[in-house]
């Protein structure tokens, strides 16, 4: 591949990249605000949310609220015993996380009836697998016999307070409205790209508007993620502005993920190995790709699943939606890192019943034709 053609290349899958996350940013900001409202209605309850029988019923229905926001509201209902093991496990198996906004998403690269109804087949897969395998973890009594370890974030205050330099809350109010500025420019195309079209008089503009939307996002995130270490996704202040810009960190995370997924997806496909072969390999090995896409899944966080989903969306007709079901049921989402800071040994064990049950689900996925 000859320069001009790499830069096109690269230039293509930016724009992709920022035209899905038109649409992933106005929807993972308004639910992080309706997630930051409903915690705060969970935090007031003093009891058990409704009879233990139903815990994972409620896990299983949060967990199928797109964005990580539910299974961050469990785990601290969970924490505060609130809630029982099975309804949290009910939660992680069921939500899709931030890779719900990708396949809602519609653009070149997705097709918004498909991926609707990948969308449909995965929650009502992770809905079902949620409630049995949390009535089970429930009446078996599956979980370690362990005790919440409180966690002191006064060092992480210390360091909060030496990085909140003027350096640093200049970078963020820049990151913060150029990425909400861009989004909101985007939005009417995403919106419209829904019914496959596109506002042409300014195809050009939202073409440029697009890719740095993707550098911005790329950029804001890996500053914010190991550079100002304090901008962390299980942050617990509550006020609007804290969430708000959380949320953006996270449309940041999603929009570098998917171009990961997108770059690297297609320069396998259509570089190094080419459409056909790839094709073939995917068909003759499908229960191999169902077992990656649950390895892929199970890693902490969101970005595993927004690159398995992605890599979904540009190959739907050879990519087996069961490897899709498994990735997402591996899933745990942002709501894992609290439950580990809070209990590691229940967080381990989340993720390691999340792999095995997304195997078994996975696997009877595509038995049954998926």
């Amino acid at each position: 591949m000859e320069f001009n053609e790499f830069t096109s290349f690269v230039l293509d899958n930016l724009e992709a990249s920022g035209a899905i996350g038109g649409y992933v940013s106005l929807s993972i900001i308004g639910f992080a605000l309706i997630s930051f409202a409903t915690k705060k209605r969970y935090d007031k309850a003093s009891s058990q949310i409704g009879p233990k029988w139903v815990h994972p019923i409620i896990g299983s229905l949060l967990g199928v609220i797109p964005g990580c926001g539910a299974t961050i509201v469990v785990a601290s209902l969970y924490k505060n015993k609130k809630i029982s093991f099975g309804g949290l496990l009910a939660t992680f198996i069921s939500t899709l996380g931030e890779g719900s906004f990708v396949l809602l998403g519609a653009s070149k690269e997705a097709d918004v009836v498909g991926n609707l109804q990948a969308f449909i087949t995965i929650t009502i897969f992770g809905f079902i697998a949620g409630v049995v395998f949390g009535y089970l973890s429930d009446i078996f009594e599956f979980r370690l016999n362990s005790k919440n370890i409180p966690v002191h974030h006064t060092e992480d205050k210390i360091l909060q307070t030496k990085q909140n330099t003027k350096a640093g809350i200049f970078f963020e109010d820049l990151g913060f409205y150029t990425i909400i500025g861009m989004a909101i420019f985007l939005a009417p195309n995403s919106i419209m790209a829904f019914w496959g079209g596109e506002i042409e008089s300014i195809s050009s503009l939202t073409y440029w508007v697009s890719v740095s939307l993707t550098l911005t996002c790329i950029i804001f995130y890996c500053v914010s993620r190991f550079i100002y270490k304090h901008l962390d996704f299980y942050c617990d202040e509550d006020d609007i502005k804290s969430t708000t810009l959380h949320a953006i960190i996270d449309v940041a995370m999603v929009i570098t993920y998917v171009f990961i997924g997108l770059f690297v997806a297609n320069y396998i496909i259509d570089v190094l190995v080419g459409e056909d072969t790839f094709k073939l390999w995917m068909k003759s090995s499908t229960y191999l790709v169902v077992l990656l896409a649950a390895l892929i899944g199970v890693i902490p966080g969101c970005g595993g699943l927004i690159v398995v989903a992605v890599t979904y969306i540009g190959n739907p007709e050879v990519f087996p939606m069961a490897a899709l079901i498994a990735a997402a049921i591996a899933s745990s989402g942002d709501g894992i890192f609290p439950l580990l800071a809070e209990n590691r040994k229940d967080g381990l064990l989340v993720s390691g019943l999340g792999f095995i049950i997304a195997l078994v689900v996975g696997y009877i996925a595509l038995f049954l034709g998926f």
